[in-house]
């Protein structure tokens, strides 16, 4: 039987964990109150990576080509496509779900293993969902932001959703064990080559690196839970989309000089109050004023023409006489 082997990744949570319930520092920020806990860990990340994970993202970047690289990116990408299909499915979205199977399908048999990526192609699109976003989904809510040793950027709930993420990850499950090691080090460095370019820029622009990494990674974070506003992701208990329907409280609220509903209609057997019934109007002697000035408008017009009894036959034609007419 194979039992997938301790990952580095479990006993950095086991890290933060403890070093979050040891005590720390909290701020005045909501979002992330431990933040100094957290600047620490993005210090210690961020010397990690400046001595070790950078430079050889920017060794495989430079001499690897370009056909090797997206072969790697799409080998472990189709690996992925299998928990992201069982997520979207848990989330309700049975669409994508099956998309994501159907492209793991058609990746592992006609794409060489998933170095090509043939399901993009037949227009099966790609998407990347874990358990924390399904547990928002379901309406549990992100914690604190938190900075894990060597994964980076994370919140309470998805920290606490990553043990589950790396169990389903069918590379852990890769014997011997030496292979798998080089494949968990192998996506690392493509995974950092992919953002290469984008965090020289950030580390350039940015004054406050690790506040402008906290903000970018919640708002991206939480467009992924909320599928950028997608109808489809389940919403939370109390909770409404934008274009719901306005009930009956919300009404009265946003109408609050209204006197309510009118008088019901009378129950069935009482008789309502008639109507007092119309005065017909007494005839005009000399018709109405828009007969007068239409007779006033037209002086020549000899009125209507009479119209003959039908009883009355008119006057036959006298007949022609067949003798001829004297001179």
């Amino acid at each position: 039987m194979i039992h997938p082997a301790p990952s580095w990744r479990a006993i950095a949570l086991a890290l933060a964990v403890s070093a979050t319930l040891g005590g720390c520092a909290t701020s005045s920020n909501p979002v992330d109150p431990f933040e100094k806990f957290n600047r620490q860990m993005f210090k210690f990340n961020d010397a990690v990576d400046q001595a070790a994970l950078k430079p050889a993202a920017t060794a495989y970047k430079r001499v690897l080509p370009s056909f090797v690289q997206t072969g790697v990116s799409n080998f472990f990408g189709n690996l992925a496509d299998v928990w992201s299909g069982v997520n979207n499915l848990m989330q309700g979205k049975g669409q994508d779900g099956m998309s994501d199977l159907m492209r793991f399908s058609i990746n592992s048999t006609l794409g060489l293993g998933g170095l090509l990526d043939i399901g993009s192609e037949a227009g099966l699109h790609k998407h990347n969902e874990d358990f924390g976003q399904t547990l928002g989904a379901w309406g549990v809510n992100s914690g604190p932001y938190l900075m894990l040793p060597l994964l980076g950027p994370s919140t309470v709930r998805d920290t606490l959703a990553l043990p589950l993420d790396i169990s389903a990850d069918p590379w852990a499950y890769k014997d011997p064990v030496g292979w798998r090691n080089v494949g968990i080090a192998l996506r690392a460095v493509d995974q950092r080559a992919a953002v290469l370019d984008a965090s020289n820029l950030m580390e350039e622009a940015a004054l406050d690196r690790y506040e402008f990494i906290r903000d970018g990674f919640l708002q991206r974070r939480q467009s992924r839970i909320t599928d950028n506003g997608d109808t489809k992701i389940k919403f939370r208990k109390g909770d409404k989309p934008a274009d719901a329907p306005a009930d009956a409280k919300s009404i009265k609220a946003a109408y609050p000089d209204d006197p309510g509903a009118s008088a019901a209609a009378p129950a069935a057997g009482t008789t309502a109050a008639a109507a007092p019934a119309a005065t017909p109007a007494a005839p005009d002697a000399g018709g109405s004023a828009d007969a007068k000035s239409i007779k006033a408008a037209y002086t020549d017009d000899p009125g209507p023409t009479p119209i003959a009894p039908a009883d009355k036959k008119p006057p036959a034609a006298p007949a022609l006489s067949s003798k001829p007419v004297s001179k």
